[in-house]
């Protein structure tokens, strides 16, 4: 074995198990967005110089926790454990309901580990197919992004609203780009990125000094909690086998979805979710097995959907052209000086240039086994107690105040004091597009993709 194979794997197993305990205790903690948490830290990670093989397995381990143990607020706490689990939470619900809640959250992290050790191989063979019209792909693509763009935008929460929002959107970010651009010699794209992602927080952050909305945010006591008490144990305590958590049923619609939803590589993971959801659940008539199958197979789509939107365009085109790719994973793409999608004379440097894809398979299959490894046993040994230590002694207000001193020292490094404000501009008009129109982060730094990869051409 050579020396540099020994440092990829090395650094791969490192990362990734960082990666694995930080987002599983992340997903614990209700309300953490994806972007907003596995962006950061991955721009992070980027730019403290770890190598590309320990980027790679740090994000794919992250994701593939956080979608584990998301369901831990979810299915304990009746709170959506982040974004991604909104797909859930009426089954999730039910069967609370139904005093079944530690059922829905086992059989919604099986479901999440299966999904995304199938989705690795299915979405790598995916982007080898298309790696063979890669050149053909980025000649047009230019003229594609504003296409995906309004596209994911027209799949968001937002619709009609979210594509018309583009266009105000995208020249603000290319007139605020140029200035800075003439005031400090260089362009900036980290504090866009970063901004963007963190919108909404951004927003409720400064919504605290404004009469208007301080009533609404501002809470004068804890909020009240209902657990489900802890389902007595037989016998000897082992640990349970995913494939013995999910019956046969299950089994075969989660896989089928996961393997599907794969190749998808454009749309949201939560439509898909909601969607690949419905259609299974129509041939199931009994209420309870629809209601645990639904769970089932829409939280595994979530991780499968999430990992095939990262890994296709990376291992294809090298460019974000998925939601996801643009949004949470967008570091793997764009984060100068390390990686960029070039553009302006520059060339294309990222994860995409720097591994192969058999790599690009290996090290996402060791991001997901030390995601199964830490986060499995983490949800299925100790939910409810986890459960309780956070609804009962962390502060949301804390998570947040640290996320946001990250970002802040992210802006300052990048663009000294144009960083900061161009993070508070674009998180201040990004966040309120999100919360009035639902135009979602990923259609936002799509927006931005378009002003810095297609406006350049489109107007000469």
């Amino acid at each position: 074995m050579s020396v540099e194979v020994l440092d990829g794997l090395t650094a791969a197993l490192l990362a990734g198990l960082a990666g694995a305990v930080i987002f599983s205790l992340l997903g614990l903690v209700s309300g953490t967005d994806e972007t907003a948490t596995l962006a950061p830290l991955t721009l992070a990670v980027v730019l403290l110089g770890v190598p590309p093989a320990g980027v790679l397995t740090f994000f794919i381990a992250g994701a593939a926790a956080k979608h584990m143990t998301h369901a831990v607020p979810t299915t304990l706490l009746g709170i959506p454990g982040d974004t991604m689990a909104i797909a859930v939470m009426e089954e999730a619900n039910y069967l609370r309901r139904l005093g079944v809640p530690h059922i829905a959250l086992r059989k919604m992290i099986s479901a999440a580990l299966i999904a995304a050790l199938i989705a690795v191989p299915v979405s790598v063979l995916a982007a080898s197919v298309l790696a063979n019209v890669a050149d053909n792909l980025r000649e047009v693509v230019p003229y594609l992004f504003p296409i995906i763009a309004i596209a994911i935008a027209y799949l968001s929460r937002g619709r009609w609203a979210s594509v018309l929002a583009l266009v105000p959107l995208t020249a603000m970010i290319t007139g605020l780009n140029s200035y800075v651009s003439a005031e400090t010699g260089k362009t900036l794209a980290i504090s866009f990125f970063v901004g963007l992602a963190i919108g909404p927080m951004i927003v409720d952050l400064v919504g605290l000094s404004s009469p208007l909305l301080r009533q609404s945010l501002v809470r004068d006591k804890r909020p009240t909690f209902w657990l489900a008490p802890e389902a007595p144990e037989s016998g000897r305590r082992r640990m349970q086998n995913p494939l013995t958590v999910l019956n046969g049923r299950e089994i075969r619609d989660t896989s089928i979805a996961a393997a599907a939803t794969s190749l998808t590589f454009v749309v949201s993971p939560l439509a898909m979710a909601i969607l690949v959801g419905d259609v299974v659940g129509s041939r199931v008539k009994h209420a309870y097995q629809r209601l645990t199958r639904v769970i089932s197979v829409r939280n595994g789509v979530t991780d499968s959907t999430y990992l095939a939107e990262t890994l296709i365009p990376l291992v294809a085109v090298g460019l974000p052209l998925s939601p996801i790719a643009a949004g949470a994973a967008a570091p793997l793409f764009n984060a100068p000086p390390v990686f960029t999608v070039g553009g302006d004379g520059v060339e294309l440097e990222n994860l995409h240039t720097m591994l192969s894809a058999p790599q690009f398979l290996v090290f996402s299959l060791i991001g997901v086994s030390l995601a199964g490894l830490i986060a499995y046993p983490l949800t299925v040994r100790y939910a409810r107690r986890a459960a309780m230590f956070v609804a009962r002694r962390l502060s949301h207000e804390a998570v947040i105040g640290a996320f946001a001193g990250l970002v802040l020292v992210v802006a300052m490094y990048e663009g000294g004091l144009y960083g900061v404000i161009v993070m508070v501009t674009v998180g201040l008009v990004g966040g309120i597009l999100n919360k009035t129109i639902g135009m979602h982060v990923g259609v936002q730094c799509m927006a931005y993709y378009v002003s810095v990869l297609s406006v350049p051409v489109l107007l000469g």
